[in-house]
This record gives structure tokens, sequence and C-alpha cells, in this order.
């Protein structure tokens, strides 16, 4: 199937200072495109990969499971890694989760770790009825498009399959279980009001973490998908600050792409 428009993925050649992106649940690249345009702008080289199974239709995804979508932000790091010196991982949602394993597996290689919105599990009576369900309804609601700012749409699908549903239910409970293994300095930037993924989420991940090198902000505008909302802009500058903390060099590698 075709790709959608906006959907695709994103990269930049920049400095020797990486990035990788990862976007959401039955989201798209598009969601944080503007952030991955703005870090690439100032000299950084950016990575932002479609996961399998999205950006087409819903029908493609209920094939996939966490297992491919994490062996697709695995080797984009990889690739990361072969070129640039530093690399830093940041996701939104499940892609926040597909960041932490990636910190949690490979240590050192990552330099540190920006999630927006961090999921960790599944809540309410669906956490408890998907094992069974998923065999009966082959499809639920879409999650997609939770912005507060107007005018701003999220490119994502508008039915959930529930065989890739209970996947990542799984992948919430494994990565769970390796927080502790996520030592890299972390920027947790957490919206007040989020109607897919819950403050408890972000509170798990922080208590978790072996981190010592620790932020959180809350975003007070912004719903789920922060990255395309309010206070997007906000989240851009923050990161970048973050991974200039920890990246001296990517200053310089900014002036030189922007003059």
């Amino acid at each position: 199937m075709p790709v959608l428009p906006g959907a695709e993925p994103f990269r930049h050649e920049g400095g020797d200072t990486g990035v990788l992106l990862c976007h959401g649940f039955t989201g798209s690249p598009q969601s944080l495109r503007p952030w991955a345009e703005y870090l690439a702008a100032r000299g950084l080289t950016v990575s932002l990969p479609l996961l399998p199974g999205h950006g087409t239709r819903w029908e493609d995804m209920q094939f996939t499971g966490w297992q491919d979508w994490y062996a697709e932000v695995d080797r984009e790091l990889r690739a990361l890694r072969e070129r640039c010196t530093r690399v830093f991982v940041a996701g939104l949602s499940m892609g926040a989760t597909l960041a932490l394993r990636l910190a949690a597996k490979h240590g050192d290689e990552v330099s540190g770790l920006v999630v927006v919105n961090p999921a960790n599990r599944m809540h309410g009576l669906a956490a408890h009825t998907l094992p069974v369900v998923r065999h009966l309804v082959r499809t639920t609601k879409g999650i997609a498009d939770d912005i507060a700012k107007e005018g701003s749409v999220e490119l994502g699908y508008d039915r959930v399959p529930l065989r890739s549903a209970h996947s990542l239910r799984t992948f919430f409970r494994l990565v769970d279980g390796e927080l502790p293994q996520v030592t890299q300095p972390l920027l947790v930037l957490r919206s007040a009001q989020d109607h897919v993924v819950p403050a408890a989420d972000s509170a798990r991940v922080l208590s978790r973490v072996s981190s010592t090198d620790v932020q959180e902000i809350v975003l007070e505008q912004s719903y789920h998908v922060a990255t395309l909302d309010h206070e997007a802009d906000r989240i851009f500058e923050e990161s970048y600050a973050f991974i200039g903390r920890l990246a001296p060099s990517i200053g310089k590698e900014g002036t030189a792409a922007r003059g």
C-alpha cells in the first residue's frame, strides 16, 4: 500500500550529533515532523522513521506487532551510531516507550532521552479483556487527534486493530520491567490534560528509571499529541536545550547550518 501523503519518513544529514525520533501507535512521522525539521534546521542529523504497519491503512497494521516496530527504530539507531559521535532518542506516546527500550538496551550508545507523554500501560477494562476480545472483534475506535489547538490535525488511523493493541500491551509490560536499566539523562514533557495516556504513566516511568539527571516539564495547554499542539515550540526548544547541554558542539553545528 502507498504511504499516506504526509506520513513519509524524514531524514536529514547534519553534524555529528544525531537524534532519532519515534512516532506513536497508529500515528505516523507527520506528528513529529515539525520537531524533526526544527532540529534539522539547527544542524543536527535527524532520523524519523515510519514504523511498520503505520502510515497506510489500519488493515496493514493488524499484521504487525511490537517486535516489528522496535526492530525498525533499533536499525535506525544503529545507523545513526555509525554516522554520529552522539545520538539522542526521543518519542511521543508509544514512541517514547520505544525510546526507553532503546536506552535500556543500548546503554552508553544513547546519550540522552526526551519523551513526550510516555505510555507505560493500558488502563481500564480494556487491559483485562483484550487477550480474549481480540479473538472476537477486529478493531475498536481510533485514538489519534487528541489535540487542543484548533485546526491542528494528526494523521493517524481511525480504527485500532485489537491484534496490534494486544501486542502493544505485551510491549508495555516488557519495557516496564526494563526501566531500571535506563540510566541516561532524561527529559519528560507531560500534558496536564491528556485523553489518551494518563499522568500516572509518566509518574511510573520517573519512579522506575535509574537516571539521576532527570527533568519533568508539565504542558498546561496541550493534549496528548503535544508535538502538534499549543506548546509544540516549547517542546522543540526544551529538547534542543537539553541536547545542547549534553553535546555542547551542536551550537557550532547549528550556527554553521543556519549561516
